[in-house]
């Protein structure tokens, strides 16, 4: 193994690692419970925690395991070494505008003032609505159909 390869291993698990140890200390999260929070099988995390995996983690279980944690991916593919800018948008291309409630959340989640049991609750929240299955289209339709 390079010595290159050997550092993004390294990285990756000391990334994996501290996720999981934030899970655990923030929202007292098993690993069973973040396996089943991420999608992502316990034998896919601990081998990551290990540094045990020939090829490169597929760029879907990564996001997964981040999203589920509420992590930006972006920090797992750095500690990958992946550059994923060419995914992002492109520049000169302005971001859409934010929805002004998830910008108010978000305000609150820095905020130094809100306590942790209410961060927390938050992201309890934002985690079950976003990974809640979706509503078949009749009804979502039918609180919109006049009378």
């Amino acid at each position: 193994m390079t010595e290159t390869a050997n550092a993004r291993k390294i990285a990756f698990a000391t990334f994996v690692r501290r996720a999981l140890e934030e899970a655990r200390a923030t929202r007292a999260w098993s690993g069973t419970e973040v396996s089943r929070r991420t999608g992502v099988s316990r034998q896919t995390i601990n081998r990551w925690v290990r540094g045990d995996w020939a090829s490169d983690p597929e760029a879907e279980r990564v996001v997964a395991f981040c999203e589920g944690l509420g992590l930006n991916p972006a920090a797992a593919f750095a500690a990958l070494g992946w550059d994923r800018t060419a995914s992002g948008p492109r520049a000169g291309q302005p971001a859409p505008p934010m929805d002004p409630d998830v910008e108010a959340l978000l305000r609150r989640l820095v905020d130094p003032n809100v306590s942790d049991a209410e961060k927390f609750h938050i992201r309890e929240t934002i985690r079950y609505l976003a990974y809640r299955p979706t509503l078949p289209v009749d009804v979502r339709n039918r609180g919109n159909q006049a009378g």
